[in-house]
């Protein structure tokens, strides 16, 4: 660094990462193997990694391999769309991909701490939804990357896969029908980001946490980056060529500060979730699975109700939910002045365009929030009809951040329930708005970071992405011989086996 330099600015780094979650842990993994000169720094507003949308309990750890997913198969003029769920699945490869070279590479430790496999069940309930849910198989089914998926109307079998669920439900009064692959798994992303951070700070990334990032402003080729201490007020300036912002809820405000032009008219919708949650191991001992339903209309995508077998720091525990809420905050640990914060001229047709385009979702969200826990407990009974509230806790789960993307009249702003990368034209910032599925296809999510900031690198970088990848560059839902191949891999490298 100049004189300077040094005059202006208290640290200066080739890549500065903004929040320690499993987004900022991805990316910085990829660089260090890609560009083990750089220096890279990360700053987190919280004491530690994983402590937000990363959290264990704060999402529903699921691989989303789309493989019981009800809502990426959706059906159209009377077919099943099983577009959105090859998508995904194929993404979900990728991860374990990489997952698996860094395992290889002493990155990452025991994959036991982070990803078990447990069968992933799709769950019909009256004519209507297992007819629907027959149709979704017979098309996925036929495809490689849904392996030895199954379905069945049989009641016996039902009660052998998922004795739990069928405890006291009347087959007699509503037919039932469940599909299902034991080719799934749960994920434990906040034990998953422990290892990587573990793994960067022994590789000399320097890790910052009590520091949050107030403002970003472009100097050339630059950005000056200020960060304030949450503990002593004290404010320093970092300047960094590259900007990653991985900051969850906080993303679109700190893009909107660094000016970046391409989230002009962009806004965002919170909406916070609740788990029901039982450790009690004669009940979890019934129900080895991930049991997804039908979400009820007007819901968003993240509250589909489902019943899961979860392992998190080796104790397994079942949670049912979510049940959707609300409140203001764009992070668990936000502000109550979050959205109101932001809330700017040229979103403000955004958000009235979603306002008159979305009553089934308000009310959705209305009838949520005045859910007491005997409303819960109902929910659940629906699926486990013999549930004791005595066995059952409420847990708070995590915020999200839906955006809000401006469209032209008569709407003038769209919902999106999916994740989306923004950067700007120059590539030296970029960041992850929105939320599902979200963490379970980071990896494919850095990639496109990748291509689109360091294009000009991603030649001299091949050899090393196809080590990364091994499938780069290929399409996995079309090339069976390449699924099968890497499939076989990342079974063995995850101790996915079993």
């Amino acid at each position: 660094m100049s004189d300077t330099a040094a005059n202006r600015y208290d640290d200066e780094v080739d890549v500065l990462l903004i929040g320690a979650g499993i987004m900022s842990a991805t990316l910085g993994a990829m660089i260090r193997e890609l560009e083990p000169e750089w220096s890279q720094v990360i700053y987190e507003r919280l004491e530690g990694p994983a402590q937000e949308s990363s959290y264990a309990l704060n999402n529903a750890g699921t691989g989303h391999s789309a493989l019981c997913e009800l809502n990426y198969t959706p059906e159209k003029n009377g077919r099943i769309d099983v577009n959105k769920a090859m998508g995904i699945n194929e993404k979900f490869q990728i991860s374990r991909q990489f997952w698996s070279h860094q395992i290889e590479h002493d990155v990452l430790g025991d994959p036991s701490e982070f990803i078990n496999p447990v069968p992933h069940v799709s769950f019909a309930q009256g004519k209507d939804q297992i007819d629907y849910l027959r149709r979704r198989y017979e098309a996925l089914s036929a495809n490689h990357m849904f392996p030895n998926m199954q379905f069945t109307e049989d009641r016996e079998v039902f009660a052998e896969k998922l004795p739990l669920m069928a405890k006291g439900r009347d087959f007699d009064a509503e037919p039932v029908a469940i599909s299902w692959t034991d080719a799934g798994t749960d994920i434990n992303y906040g034990a998953l980001c422990n290892q990587f951070f573990d793994a960067a700070k022994e590789a000399g990334t320097d890790i910052r946490y009590g520091h949050e990032v107030t403002n970003l402003k472009r100097e050339g080729n630059f950005w000056k980056v200020t960060v304030r201490n949450v503990h002593t007020g004290d404010k320093k300036v970092t300047r960094a060529r590259f900007v990653f912002v991985g900051a969850g809820g906080y993303a679109l405000d700190l893009l909107r500060k660094a000016g970046v032009p391409e989230v002009r008219g962009y806004a965002g919708f919170p909406i916070s979730g609740m788990w029901l949650r039982t450790t009690n191991q004669e009940l979890v001992a019934q129900h080895k699975a991930k049991v997804y339903g039908k979400a009820k209309v007007g819901a968003p995508p993240m509250s589909v109700p489902h019943l899961d077998l979860r392992v998190i720091d080796g104790e397994e525990s079942l949670l049912f939910g979510p049940y959707g809420g609300w409140t203001p905050k764009f992070l668990k640990k936000g502000s109550y002045l979050d959205l109101f914060k932001s809330i700017r001229p040229d979103n403000i047709p955004s958000y009235l365009g979603v306002a008159a385009t979305n009553f089934g979702l308000v009310k959705y969200l209305v009838e949520e929030v005045f859910r007491d826990f005997d409303g819960k407990m109902d929910v659940l009974h629906e699926y486990y009809p013999e549930a004791d509230p005595k066995d059952w806790d409420v847990v708070v789960a995590g915020q999200r951040v839906q955006v809000i993307k401006p469209a032209p009249a008569p709407t003038f702003g769209t919902l999106e329930f999916g994740t989306a990368l923004v950067n700007d034209q120059s590539g030296s910032i970029a960041g992850i708005l929105g939320a599902s599925p979200g963490a379970s296809i980071t990896p494919s999510a850095m990639l496109e970071l990748l291509e689109r900031c360091f294009g000009e690198r991603m030649i001299e970088w091949r050899d090393k992405l196809h080590e990364m990848f091994p499938t780069y560059g290929k399409s996995l839902k079309e090339n069976k011989e390449a699924y099968d191949e890497q499939w076989a891999w990342t079974q063995k490298t995850l101790k996915l086996e079993r």
